[in-house]
């Protein structure tokens, strides 16, 4: 019987830095922010009589488009940032 290999000491990531995955996330909240306040005001510039609860569902709507959309191309980005960074060796000083 072969005894199991020992797990090496330093194992390559490709997980993209704390600071870009915060970054992505701030961006995810300000996309939905935004698409939400784009949706609230064109139902509501729309709207003849009195109807908050169209504009609060467009807003609501938006809100999620504009996260969906921008947490899209925040995952492509972090991805391509994970591939076409290497993280160096603790070895490589």
């Amino acid at each position: 019987m072969s005894s199991p290999a020992d797990p090496p000491e330093y194992a390559p990531s490709s997980l993209p830095p704390t600071g870009a995955r915060v970054l992505a996330f701030i961006a995810i909240l300000v996309g939905g922010l935004c698409g939400g306040l784009i949706g609230y005001g064109f139902t509501d510039i729309q709207c003849t009589d009195d109807c908050p609860t169209l504009a609060g569902g467009a807003g609501l709507g938006g809100a999620v488009i504009g996260a969906v959309g921008v947490g899209v191309v925040a995952i492509l980005a972090l991805r391509a940032m994970g591939e076409w960074r290497t993280r160096p060796t603790p070895d490589d000083d």
